[in-house]
């Protein structure tokens, strides 16, 4: 999961993925236990946020914790966000501003660790951060200094931390049996914190899924969320003509709105409004509305008022005096005839100013994983308790994080669901 709120930089497109390993989806018979067997109270499945988060917590509780990870070293998303500054939490953390089928299940974690909480802890570390806008929090420096701060809680911990490890199998014949790359290792809890699809360079997997439907917990359809929109044959030539232009805007569906810039890209659209917006639309696609005067007023008055102060301005002068000047450019030549304001009649200024104010698009897609923040879907809520994040039916397994069927908001949102998930998982394993 990454949360760049408005500074955005999305990994490399890859469609390639890790081959998978096999795990059985038959009852596991009770295996023997090697002489090499590694034990431990707590395995935790993957190092980022919310991962480190859970290991930290119970290893300072006074449990055993183990925590492993396939990728190198820990953190691998959170050093990309919020343009390597990572948008670590939002001042404004509201229920309702994350996505899941049940949307009461985040309520009791993100009340019962809060983003005040992980704001104390970094302001013990000393790490000077700021707000940029609508309450999103960044580091001053660098997302290393969070990093850093997360493996120095699994440290005080007495964390045992090892990366470049695959988790191959989980059985449970008693306590966990879990098969590694590196040996056998021998559980009473298993945390499954190892993520979603997006952004599969960074390593992202299918492992926390796979292994919640081999223990027979249901998946709501992954999906990528936060994500760029492409545009079909209607709109993709006339949008690549004005690539890397960007602009304020309000996008919509339905009764969601978002009000933040929005960018023009060689396939579509993107930018934090495109990106928040793309959590609502349907898989099948659906539509949305791109309003470009958003802020200025109201467009109507604003182009009657201008055709009667200014009657010899030109509708392209007017345009690029509240639009970017490639775009005002392109409506005159393409969708809008130009001329002086006179000439034109109020009807068909009036049409445009409803245009201009809600601008239909019909995606063609997403830019799919690779360029996605989040995973929408993932562990269905309901197998979980929202106040342990343990399994209903299989004690001793939890999941948190983004592998769970919930999905924040762009700015922060994401991160403190991982840190109140995780915390949640470290007060109880």
């Amino acid at each position: 999961m990454t949360d760049s709120g408005t500074e955005w930089g999305y990994g490399a497109e890859s469609s390639h993925r890790k081959p998978r390993v096999k795990v059985s989806l038959q009852p596991c018979p009770p295996s023997p236990i090697p002489a090499a067997m590694i034990e431990t109270d707590i395995l935790v499945i993957g190092a980022g946020a919310a991962g480190l988060m859970c290991a930290a917590i119970a290893g300072q509780r006074g449990r055993r914790v183990m925590l492993v990870d396939h990728n190198e070293a820990p953190g691998a998303k959170i050093l990309i966000s919020g343009g390597g500054r990572c948008n670590f939490t939002n001042l404004d953390i509201q229920p309702d501003r994350f996505l899941s089928a049940n949307a009461h299940f985040a309520k009791s974690a993100l009340a019962r660790y809060k983003a005040t909480d992980f704001i104390a802890l970094i302001e013990r570390h000393g790490i000077a951060y700021h707000e940029k806008t609508l309450g999103q929090l960044f580091c001053d420096g660098s997302a290393k200094q969070i990093v850093a701060m997360l493996m120095k809680e699994a440290k005080a911990g007495n964390v045992d931390c090892r990366f470049s490890v695959k988790v191959e199998d989980i059985q449970k014949p008693d306590r966990f049996l879990i098969s590694t790359s590196q040996g056998p290792i021998t559980a009473d809890a298993v945390v499954l914190a190892c993520g979603g699809l997006s952004i599969p360079k960074l390593g992202a997997s299918d492992f926390a899924y796979r292994t919640a439907k081999r223990f027979g917990m249901k998946l709501i359809e992954p999906r990528p969320g936060l994500v760029p929109l492409t545009a079909g044959p209607a709109d993709i030539d006339w949008m690549r003509s004005i690539t890397g232009t960007a602009l304020p805007c309000i996008a919509s569906t339905g009764k969601r709105r978002f009000p933040e810039a929005m960018l023009f890209t060689h396939k579509g659209v993107s930018g934090p409004a495109i990106l928040q917006i793309s959590s609502y639309l349907p898989p099948s696609g659906g539509s949305i509305t791109m309003d470009w005067l958003a802020g200025s007023g109201d467009g109507r008055e604003w182009l009657l008022d201008a055709k009667r102060d200014r009657p010899k301005t030109s509708l392209k002068t007017l345009l690029a005096e509240r639009l970017p000047a490639r775009l005002a450019t392109l409506l005159v030549e393409k969708f809008v005839e130009d001329g002086k304001l006179a000439d034109l009649s109020d009807k068909k200024l009036l049409a445009l100013a409803d245009r201009l104010q809600a601008w239909p698009f019909a995606p063609d897609g997403t830019e799919g994983f690779a360029k996605a923040e989040v995973t929408l879907g993932g562990i269905d809520t309901d197998a979980l308790s929202s106040k342990t994040m343990e399994a209903k039916k299989i004690p001793g397994l939890y999941a948190i994080g983004e592998a769970v069927d919930v999905t924040g908001w762009l700015g922060g949102y994401n991160f403190q669901w991982a840190w109140s998930s995780g915390w949640v998982a470290g007060m109880s394993a």
